[in-house]
């Protein structure tokens, strides 16, 4: 049915593949080309219309499952009790605090929104995407504990968003009674069920793993095969029997990587190749979809895509990291470098389905989308600047400058970021 269209992606691949070395040198991220590309082929009707966005939405699902998966796989409880403290802050109360601060700003600036549907755009906006910002995340001039407090956060608050999230949605369709009171318990059901489901699922499939590795069953390809179809497994079945496939995925991966023990990069990287095609197909589309919506772009949604990648992100960062000591620099840091992506396009869409928000599904959209491709292009052309005018920063502290405390003794935790 897409024939042409996957030609057009597929030939953009192809171009971009050939010259990707020398568009690197110019700050030109992946991301940002695509969206770019995307957005032409879009105004110009290249691509036709019925590329809508619930193929986008199946994509973007199936994308965001497996990092969801893959990056739980790999966190080790331990990594909590040993020098943790600035991820742990940035999860449990800068996530809450950025959620209510972007509920707070929407419900001001977009009057026609009901506390619990700005709650709704404060949730979806919340998670990051350190993909974005890779040569944040992967440049040695950057401490090792700030890189990977980004690091860590950006792999657990996809997760942490998905039940405020679930519970918004509830408070939203009871407030404009498109559901019973009563149906508050069904996003406590989803979040249940997804819980009991990526559990059953993560035991039993780490143990199968774990059981025919030591035995020599499995081979290096098949294993890292094996994750990835788990997370597609616990998704999969946590949807039809009314959880949340999201939930299931990452519940899942945690419990798959704790039975499994000592993950290794093969078996759980989200395939760098596959991963990155996945991805772009993501950031494409997402271009193809945003020309559709620009009537619905006025001043308001262009004041929150700014105030989303500033205040409302570095200001409950400011707060979480009140007592650790850091540098005013390292705060602004970590505040900026928060970029919004593939998380944050899939929860909007999954959101959009819900009847409470049909009338208001453009200028949703719109806002989430709009703050998403502002990010990509700020985050990514800021990424290599930033690191290096931070690290001059750094080269400058004291030697016993919080920033500068050895981090290794926590476990190894090698992760190639896809771009995600």
């Amino acid at each position: 049915m897409f024939e042409t269209e996957f030609a057009i992606f597929a030939a953009i691949v192809f171009v971009f593949a050939l010259v990707s070395r020398r568009v690197e040198r110019l700050e030109v991220t992946a991301p940002m080309a695509f969206i770019a590309a995307g957005m032409l082929l879009g105004a110009s009707h290249a691509v036709s219309s019925s590329l809508n966005t619930e193929f986008l939405l199946l994509v973007g699902s199936i994308a965001l499952v497996l990092v969801l998966f893959t990056d739980a796989s790999r966190i080790n409880i331990s990594l909590f009790r040993v020098n943790a403290e600035l991820p742990a802050r940035l999860l449990i109360i800068g996530l809450p605090l950025t959620i209510a601060a972007g509920a707070v700003i929407a419900a001001l600036l977009f009057t026609n929104l009901t506390i619990w549907q700005a709650a709704i755009i404060g949730a979806v906006l919340a998670p990051t995407d350190a993909g974005l910002g890779q040569a944040i995340v992967t440049s040695e001039r950057v401490p090792a504990r700030i890189r990977e407090a980004l690091n860590v956060e950006s792999g657990l608050n996809d997760g942490g968003s998905v039940p405020f999230l679930l519970v918004f949605l509830a408070l939203a369709a009871i407030q404009e009674g498109v559901e019973p009171p009563s149906f508050w318990a069904v996003a406590a059901e989803q979040i249940g069920i997804g819980v009991v489901i990526g559990i059953l699922v993560g035991i039993a499939g780490g143990w199968l793993i774990r059981t025919a590795t030591r035995r020599g069953w499995m081979t290096r390809t098949f294993k890292r095969l094996s994750f990835l179809a788990l997370a597609i497994l616990a998704w999969g079945l946590a949807g039809p029997i009314g959880g949340s496939g999201f939930i299931a995925a990452f519940v899942g991966g945690f419990a798959t990587g704790a039975v499994v023990g000592d993950v290794e990069v093969a078996a759980t990287d989200f395939s760098e190749a596959e991963g990155e095609l996945l991805l772009l197909a993501v950031f494409f589309l997402v271009g193809v979809v945003a020309t559709s919506l620009l009537g619905a772009l006025d001043w308001t949604i262009v004041l929150y895509a700014i105030l989303s990648l500033t205040v409302i992100r570095m200001l409950p960062v400011a707060i979480s990291l009140i007592g650790t000591k850091l540098r005013r620099s390292s705060v602004l840091f970590l505040g900026w470098f928060g970029p919004r992506g593939l998380a944050s396009i899939v929860l909007v869409l999954v959101a959009l389905q819900e009847p409470a928000l049909a009338a208001l599904a453009p200028q949703i959209a719109t806002i989430v989308l709009v703050t998403v491709i502002f990010s990509v292009f700020a985050h990514g052309i800021s990424a290599r600047p930033g690191a290096s005018l931070y690290a001059r920063k750094v080269a400058a502290m004291d030697s016993d400058a919080p920033e500068l405390r050895d981090v290794s003794e926590l476990p190894a935790r090698k992760r190639r970021m896809a771009s995600r």
